[in-house]
């Protein structure tokens, strides 16, 4: 009895192997992800900033602190100068300070963005296959809750001394809300200077020319009509003075006016402009 072995059929040619060329690479490296994908990529940014926050607190000193102080400080400084009594001086303070909080808070955006540009954490996002978008959005997204705190506590602040909003619990909601989404849409104006400064340092002080007479040379403390006129022009194009305004309509008599439109629609441009902006400094400068 004889058992035969089948020979290995020569025929059969061994499995391919091969490197993979420069262009499939690419292609398996490739940032074009769908918008189920970026978003999923963004919140997970957003969860790391997070984390960071939370092993850094004194990222959270600047919005608790300065509602307090400023709430209480220019009410009780200024009222009986502008207004004859604190009391009469809140309705225009109060709304004031909460649309001036938040936003100058959104400065620490760029200066945190490109402390981590220099520590190379971003060169490190660069070479992952995600969206170019992803590793901005995520803090700015995660950078809502300093907004929502700083208009939080200047609000209860502004309630604990007598303000008393004409507008009710729904009209206050609205100045609330338009206060973060105003300061969300400013963060990418800092967040595209964090992108192309070259230090923190730079981020901060570009950031403070910026924003400091945006802050101050507003009706946010008090009536523009009260302003030299050449001042008056400017403070009637300061797109803070229109947030101020829209935020006082909603909270002192819960209207939704012509200026709330225009504050929205200066926040859909601004980050129409600057997050494009951000995305293109970043993918070059990096």
């Amino acid at each position: 009895m004889s058992t035969t072995t089948e020979a290995p059929n020569e025929t059969q040619e061994p499995r391919e192997m091969r490197r993979l060329t420069v262009e499939e690479i690419v292609a398996r490296t490739s940032t074009h992800n769908s918008l189920r994908d970026t978003v999923s990529q963004t919140i997970t940014m957003a969860w790391r900033s997070l984390k960071k926050m939370r092993r850094n607190p004194e990222q959270f000193f600047d919005v608790i602190i300065q509602p307090l102080l400023f709430t209480a400080m220019f009410t009780y400084i200024f009222g009986g100068a502008i207004s004859g009594s604190v009391s009469s001086y809140m309705p225009l303070i109060i709304p004031g300070i909460l649309a001036q909080t938040a936003p100058t808070a959104c400065m620490a955006m760029g200066t945190q963005l490109r402390e981590d540009m220099d520590k190379g954490v971003f060169y490190r996002f660069k070479s992952l296959p995600i969206a170019r978008i992803a590793p901005l959005a995520g803090p700015a997204l995660a950078d809502v809750i300093r907004y929502v705190i700083a208009a939080t506590l200047t609000i209860l602040v502004g309630l604990v001394m007598g303000y008393r909003p004409g507008g009710g619990f729904v009209g206050t909601l609205g100045g609330w809300a338009l206060t973060i989404v105003a300061a969300w849409s400013l963060a990418w104006i800092f967040t595209w200077l964090g992108t192309i400064a070259r230090s923190a340092q730079a981020v901060q002080g570009i950031s403070m020319m910026i924003m400091f007479p945006l802050s101050f040379m507003s009706n946010a403390f008090v009536k523009e009509d009260t302003m030299p006129d050449w001042l008056q022009a400017f403070v009637k194009v300061n797109p803070v003075s229109h947030v101020v305004t829209a935020v006082r309509d909603l909270m002192n008599e819960g209207r939704l006016t012509a200026d709330v439109g225009w504050a929205l629609f200066g926040c859909v441009v601004v980050v129409a402009i600057f997050a494009p902006l951000s995305v293109r400094s970043y993918k070059r400068h990096l």
